[in-house]
């Protein structure tokens, strides 16, 4: 039933809300393309805050200086039982999803899924947000400026995850 469901949700649903917009007398066509239009110019205020991003984590990978950060961290990360291969997951992920679910496939294939590093690394890419892309997009979308308290709110609430994958994933792996 799940499965016929799923296949067939997405059509109907293109079907019916056109359809219920022609039964509101709603001008669906002339609504769409000024959506459209909208769409464009989201993506505009927001392209610079994006690569500005991207290549950030570029030079920050490139350069080597992930692997230097994980090398000083090391002393708080082996205390906390968080191994080093975990710290360049950590620090990318509130900044790209993508480049973190790069770093989680390279753990995973390096240590194995079964394994406790790749444990925490899955449960620390599925718990973390990508909190400085969220408030790039989001905030840059309608053009909120000050966003101090939320860059605050979301890196704490990236530790305490990060914190909880460690804890957690040596409790119950």
């Amino acid at each position: 039933m799940i499965k016929i469901i799923s296949e067939w949700i997405i059509p109907i649903l293109v079907f019916i809300i056109p359809f219920y917009g022609i039964i509101k007398n709603v001008k669906v066509y002339e609504v769409f393309v000024d959506g459209a239009k909208e769409g464009i110019s989201v993506v505009v205020k927001i392209f610079p805050a994006l690569v500005a991003m991207l290549v950030a984590i570029g030079v920050l990978r490139a350069s080597g200086a992930l692997d230097l950060l994980g090398k000083f961290l090391m002393p708080l990360t082996n205390k906390i039982g968080m191994s080093q291969e975990l710290v360049p997951l950590a620090l990318i992920r509130p900044l790209s999803g993508s480049g973190a679910l790069g770093i989680a496939t390279e753990i995973i294939k390096t240590h194995g899924a079964d394994s406790l590093t790749g444990k925490m690394a899955s449960a620390m890419y599925g718990s973390t947000e990508t909190t400085f892309y969220v408030l790039a997009v989001y905030y840059g979308a309608v053009g909120i400026k000050k966003m101090r308290h939320s860059v605050i709110s979301g890196i704490f609430a990236d530790i305490v995850a990060i914190l909880s994958c460690v804890f957690y994933s040596r409790l119950f792996f």
